[in-house]
């Protein structure tokens, strides 16, 4: 079973725009979001890659590490390590992205480990590296924002008592447009841009006032 308190490492086959192989491992004190993309996805390429681009503009990298995952699990033809390599350099990504890894007749790893449903998904790890929040679809620039604060603020050593009050007065700032469906099945349509169906599979538990700082909203199957 999934345990967001102790995610698994990413497999990534190669990667771009990084001098050394990336791993949360070595990743851990600081807060750390990967956007999993594909090229040919419509809501990676004109939201999901474009937001990871503005919050390596504005976030601090020494608090804030912002990773791309190539996660293809379609037309593996066309989206390719030379595609990638064309598509990266021509629109000029100013952060890390890694391949991951093919299975070779299913998911890739990484998306398998994580239980990823389609692309674009968000993942964001505290600095402990416990994952707190797992998103499919297009997140809003300003609540993915203030839950990256919320996080930089957290101590590298907080307590879970510590990031549940951190997170309860971040619940009662924010307005959550889903907070009626957390916990239920729900169709997310064409919310992710990829034009593609997608329906709520599992939860690692919503973000709310009462929940595990460890958490996961906006889970969903493909």
């Amino acid at each position: 079973m999934f345990n967001p308190e102790k995610p698994p490492e990413l497999q990534v086959s190669q990667w771009f725009n990084a001098k050394v192989p990336i791993t949360l491992a070595g990743l851990k004190g600081r807060v750390v979001v990967v956007s999993a993309f594909q090229m040919l996805c419509p809501g990676c390429v004109s939201h999901g890659l474009p937001q990871a681009k503005k919050l390596v503009e504005r976030f601090s990298s020494a608090e804030v590490a912002v990773i791309g995952l190539h996660s293809v699990f379609e037309h593996h033809d066309v989206m390719t390590p030379a595609a990638l390599a064309a598509f990266v350099h021509e629109y000029r990504w100013p952060f890390a992205i890694g391949i991951d890894k093919p299975d070779g007749k299913d998911l890739p790893k990484t998306m398998a480990a994580y239980e990823m449903r389609g692309t674009p998904t968000l993942l964001l790890f505290d600095r402990q590296g416990r994952l707190r929040r797992h998103y499919l679809g297009q997140v809003d620039d300003i609540r993915l924002s203030a839950e990256i604060m919320g996080l930089a603020i957290e101590d590298a050593n907080a307590t879970r008592d510590d990031s549940i009050n951190i997170e309860r007065r971040l619940a009662a700032a924010l307005i959550d447009p889903d907070a009626d469906h957390h916990g239920h099945d729900h169709d997310h349509g064409d919310d992710c841009g990829c034009g593609h169906d997608h329906t709520h599979d599992h939860d690692l538990g919503a973000a709310k006032p009462t929940a595990s700082p460890v958490t996961a909203a906006s889970q969903a199957k493909r």
